[in-house]
């Protein structure tokens, strides 16, 4: 908003191109007095039985972490426990289970805008107590240079799963924000078996290079429909607006697969 707070808002749609914002933000109740909701940005939300949960930055005495809540009506928010100490961005649940516990990726990070940034996957059997941290992947050379962090809700396919991610270059006109995608085992999901070289999206619009943060894409979220095969990946424009971009999951793959350097 105008006064540059950090809130997070519902909204809803029948199409999923058109879309009503609750003009209010969320109200996310606790019942514990030293879990605050102090900001919130970069959300992400997944189904698991019958709750939707919601990944975001919270944070805890300003430093950047990973708030959790649940909701079954978008209505009623209850939030969870922090999922990780700060400094830490980019929380994103797996949609099922990895055997017998919840699976999350995450990028370790510090209070500012980091110069390092590096992609882990966590387990957790309730939650709450998270733990078997393994490495992902790193920054490389080009468009992903200086950190990578994962974006939407994975892809589960036959190939692994599918993961969309963000890369960032440092150059002498600041920061620039693209998209890439990886592959990583199905039952191993912290093992990459491909991962492009190129990226699948960077800044080109006036919307993308323009705004509040000049040239970021950012991918959050990514609606998939069973039968076309077809993707909608919605992703974050300049920080300013919410951009929307259409591909098929078996294009997406075999590109993947035919442009991998690991």
């Amino acid at each position: 908003d105008k006064a540059r707070a950090c809130n997070i808002h519902a909204g809803r749609s029948k199409d999923g191109i058109t879309w009503e914002i609750d003009p209010d933000p969320i109200k996310f109740a606790s019942g514990i007095a030293d879990l605050p909701f102090e900001y919130g940005y970069d959300p992400r939300v997944v189904q698991l039985d019958d709750r939707y949960y919601v990944t975001w930055c919270n944070g805890l005495h300003g430093d950047p972490t990973i708030g959790l809540a649940w909701t079954k009506d978008f209505v009623k928010f209850h939030q969870m426990e922090n999922m990780l100490l700060p400094c830490n961005r980019n929380g994103v649940l797996f949609p099922r289970k990895i055997g017998k516990n919840y699976a999350m990726l995450s990028r370790p990070s510090d209070i500012g805008h980091t110069p390092f940034g590096t992609t882990y996957y966590s387990e957790s059997p309730d939650l709450m107590y998270w733990g078997k941290h393994r490495f992902v992947m790193g920054k490389k050379g080009g468009w992903q240079q200086t950190k990578v962090g994962p974006g939407p809700v994975p892809i589960e396919t036959t190939e692994g799963w599918l993961i969309l991610y963000h890369g960032v270059l440092t150059s002498c006109n600041g920061f620039t924000y693209s998209a890439g995608a990886a592959i990583t085992d199905i039952k191993r999901p912290w093992e990459v078996k491909y991962r492009t070289h190129p990226y699948i999206m960077a800044p080109r619009e006036i919307y993308e290079c323009v705004g509040d943060t000049q040239n970021v894409v950012f991918p959050v979220s990514v609606l998939t429909d069973a039968p076309t095969g077809r993707m909608a990946i919605y992703y974050g424009a300049a920080d300013t607006v919410i951009g929307l971009a259409f591909c098929y999951v078996d294009e997406l793959i075999a590109f993947v697969k035919a442009n991998s350097k690991v």
